[in-house]
């Protein structure tokens, strides 16, 4: 299945938007060679007709409209499944097979990571790597109870799979006060911490949204805070624990003053942030986190795309 995705995009790519095999290689992040080979077998498969015989076209029609209107370096759409209890899986394996690429053709030294569902699915979904040369970082703090979504686990997993070095952030995702927060980062092991999780190559992080359907609400959030409140204070989601409005800014909470992840202007810094998310439920903050400039790259399903393109 993933292979016959690459040979649609391609063929797509060279045939509609007129890119020649280079420029496809560097987007796709495969050989021109390998290029040259998936159009001839697109050809010789009848995948290239007149029209595109592939439900997977209209997936790569969105990743172009995703690109252009948002400005991504890299867009992945995925089919919608009817059933939404596999969306995680299928965000998972779009997103792996994404990854898998850009760690075989761009030899990243490190990779920052967040926690969710459609991190792990990814794990379970990624081609078994050996790049020891890799560090794997926690891009923010965990949940103070163990989780198999916890960021703890999923960068663990990352680094088996890849057979690479694992870093952990050992802090929970938020400080009692703005105060312990403050205190916590002045000390020297944490502020060596905080410039190392700014300079890994790529980040590749979920958003969550603002009801009980995010892990982060249901687990994640102080006591005494809950959706209601965050919602009042115009928060459409968040991306590292930070609640967003629905320009991608940080709403004006105190919370977002206690929070143990990288400033948004220096995650900016960052060459390439991905975000994969998707579901009814997450489209306004992946609208915010893509229209901001804040994700430069997008893994998401057909559904949410086409309720992104659709957004003012």
């Amino acid at each position: 299945m993933e292979h016959r995705e690459l040979m649609v995009r391609a063929a797509w790519l060279y045939h509609v938007e007129g890119l020649t095999q280079q420029q496809i290689a560097e987007q796709m992040n495969i050989t021109r060679r390998r290029v040259n080979e998936i159009l001839s077998e697109a050809l010789e498969t009848g995948v290239v007709r007149i029209s595109f015989d592939s439900t997977l076209s209209e997936s790569v029609e969105l990743e172009a409209k995703l690109r252009r209107r948002f400005d991504l370096r890299d867009a992945v759409v995925v089919p919608t499944p009817s059933d939404a209890d596999l969306l995680h899986s299928v965000l998972g394996r779009g997103a792996a097979g994404f990854l898998g690429r850009l760690i075989q053709t761009q030899k990243p030294a490190s990779i920052g990571i967040g926690w969710g569902s459609t991190l792990r699915e990814t794990i379970h979904h990624m081609p078994t790597l050996n790049e020891p040369q890799v560090k794997v970082r926690s891009m923010m703090g965990g949940l103070t109870h163990g989780s198999e979504i916890n960021t703890f686990e999923i960068v663990r997993g990352f680094a088996q799979v890849l057979n690479a070095q694992c870093r952990y952030f050992a802090a929970p995702i938020y400080a009692e006060s703005a105060e312990s927060r403050d205190a916590i980062i002045s000390q020297a092991v944490f502020q060596k911490t905080f410039r190392q999780i700014c300079e890994v190559d790529v980040a590749y992080l979920s958003v969550g949204d603002v009801s009980q359907q995010s892990l982060q609400v249901r687990y994640g959030l102080p006591e005494g805070m809950d959706e209601t409140i965050l919602q009042k204070a115009g928060a459409v989601g968040d991306l590292m624990g930070r609640y967003l409005d629905i320009s991608g800014e940080e709403i004006d909470h105190p919370l977002n003053r206690q929070v143990l992840s990288p400033e948004l202007t220096d995650f900016r810094q960052i060459d390439c942030r991905i975000v994969a998310s998707g579901g009814p439920h997450k489209h306004k903050i992946l609208h915010a986190v893509a229209q901001s400039g804040l994700a430069n790259a997008l893994i998401t399903d057909a559904d949410s795309a086409r309720a992104m393109l659709a957004a003012k």
